[in-house]
């Protein structure tokens, strides 16, 4: 079933994604791209036989930018994630991602956000621009971790979505997904069909939080998410 779904995930972004880059020429910007990534996500969970729930806590407001911090236990939870999005988003990704023919290509004209996180320098830049779309009313998606738990425990959390956060004066949302590792676990390549869920926690106001005080933004929101994953 795995080689299955890896083959059609592979047509699926063939196609999509030469349409996506077409479409992001004609319509700058990168709003085109997002109906059919999410169009993408639908096509892999269901290949797969993977389903998604999303939840939301009532005081969340999809009109209002934010960045979405979420964590990270497979490669499913992208297209979970995707799918479960309220609002227009960019995501926050590694640099890596952008070499892969297509696929990346794609998303760098939609306007994702790549960190080269060996390069300070340019870190710093690729996350003024996350700021400046932040600003402009645009969301951004960010994985706290920088990459998966193997065992499904929190990471410690990178502390550039938090510092984008402050920077644009926008609230910070606590994202927990969870289920992903029972689909697929990082380093495995059998696929089982399952359920993963994902909450949209209480947003958090940087109004108070200053770049020196950034550690106890991430502290609240890592609280924010460890609670929602011994809940469920």
């Amino acid at each position: 079933m795995s080689l299955l779904v890896l083959a059609l995930v592979t047509v699926y972004t063939i196609v999509l994604g030469t349409l996506g880059i077409l479409l992001c020429l004609l319509v700058p910007g990168g709003a085109a791209l997002i109906p059919l990534a999410r169009t993408w996500s639908w096509l892999v969970m269901r290949s797969a036989r993977v389903r998604f729930r999303a939840t939301y806590d009532p005081t969340l407001d999809p009109g209002r930018p934010a960045v979405y911090v979420a964590n990270h236990q497979s490669q499913f939870d992208i297209p979970a994630l995707v799918l479960a999005m309220p609002t227009d988003f960019r995501v926050v990704a590694k640099r890596a991602l952008l070499f892969i023919p297509i696929f990346g290509w794609a998303l760098w004209l939609a306007g994702f956000i790549f960190i080269d996180r060996g390069n300070r320098e340019r870190a710093i830049k690729s996350l003024d621009r996350a700021a400046a779309r932040l600003r402009k009313g645009t969301s951004v998606v960010i994985f706290a971790e920088g990459t998966r738990s193997t065992d499904g425990s929190l990471l410690p959390f990178k502390r550039g979505g938090f510092v984008l956060a402050i920077q644009a004066g926008v609230p910070v949302v606590p994202v927990t997904v969870q289920g992903g590792r029972e689909v697929l676990p990082k380093g495995a390549l059998r696929i089982r069909p399952g359920t993963i869920d994902v909450h949209f926690g209480v947003p958090i106001d940087t109004g108070r939080y200053t770049y020196e005080s950034r550690d106890a933004l991430i502290s609240v929101a890592r609280s924010a998410i460890e609670a929602r994953l011994k809940k469920t």
